[in-house]
C-alpha cells in the first residue's frame, strides 16, 4: 500500500510542475477531439451499413408476419363462410331428402290404393264371374235333373200305363209331374 501511496503521491507533484490539470496538454486534447469525431464518423458508417439494414430487414419481417396473419385471417374467414355455406347447403339437402321422401311416400300410397281398389274390382269381377258360372251350373244341373226326372218319369208311367199314349198327351203328364214336384224339390 506504500508503494501505491508513493506512486500518488509523485504523480500529484508532477501535475503541478507541468501545470496542467490532470495531465492534459493540447495534444492529448487534439487526440480526444480527433477520436470523438472519428467515433461519430463510425457510428454514423456503422449505422448506415449495419443498423439499417437490420433494421429494413425486420421491418420487412414485421411486415411479412402483417400480411401472414392479414392472409391467416382472411383464409379463416373465408373457410367459416365456406363452412357456413355447406352447412346451408346440407340443410338444404336435408330439407330436399325429406321432400323426396315425403313425395315418395305419397305416391305409394296413391300407388298402393290404386292396387287394392284395382284388386278390390278385380276380386268382385271375379266373384261375379264365379257367380255367373254358379248360375249356368245351376242351370244345367237344374236341366239334368229335369231330364233324368223326365227320364225316372217317363219309365215310371210306361209301367204304369199299359196303354201307349200319344206325345202330347206324354208332354202333359210330364209338365203337370213337374209342377208337382217343383223347383225346391229337385234343387235341393
Amino acid at each position: 500500500m506504500e508503494t501505491y501511496l508513493t506512486s500518488f503521491i509523485l504523480d500529484a507533484a508532477a501535475e503541478e510542475k507541468t501545470g496542467f490539470i490532470f495531465g492534459l496538454d493540447a495534444q492529448l486534447l487534439f487526440d480526444a477531439g480527433v477520436l470523438a469525431i472519428n467515433i461519430f464518423l463510425l457510428f454514423i458508417l456503422l449505422s448506415y451499413i449495419l443498423y439499417n439494414p437490420v433494421r429494413n430487414m425486420l421491418k420487412k419481417r414485421q411486415d411479412m408476419i402483417t400480411a401472414t396473419r392479414e392472409e391467416t385471417a382472411a383464409a379463416n374467414e373465408e373457410a367459416n363462410a365456406l363452412k357456413e355455406e355447406y352447412e346451408a347447403k346440407l340443410k338444404d339437402a336435408e330439407k330436399a331428402g325429406e321432400a323426396i321422401l315425403a313425395e315418395a311416400r305419397k305416391k305409394a300410397l296413391k300407388n298402393e290404393e290404386r292396387i287394392i281398389s284395382e284388386a278390390k274390382e278385380e276380386a268382385s269381377a271375379i266373384i261375379e264371374q264365379a257367380r255367373k258360372e254358379a248360375e249356368l251350373e245351376k242351370q244345367k244341373a237344374s236341366d239334368d235333373v229335369k231330364k233324368e226326372i223326365i227320364r225316372v218319369a217317363t219309365l215310371m208311367a210306361g209301367k204304369m200305363v199299359s196303354v201307349s199314349m200319344d206325345d202330347a198327351t206324354q208332354a202333359k203328364l210330364i209338365e203337370d209331374t213337374l209342377g208337382e214336384i217343383g223347383d225346391s224339390t229337385w234343387l235341393s
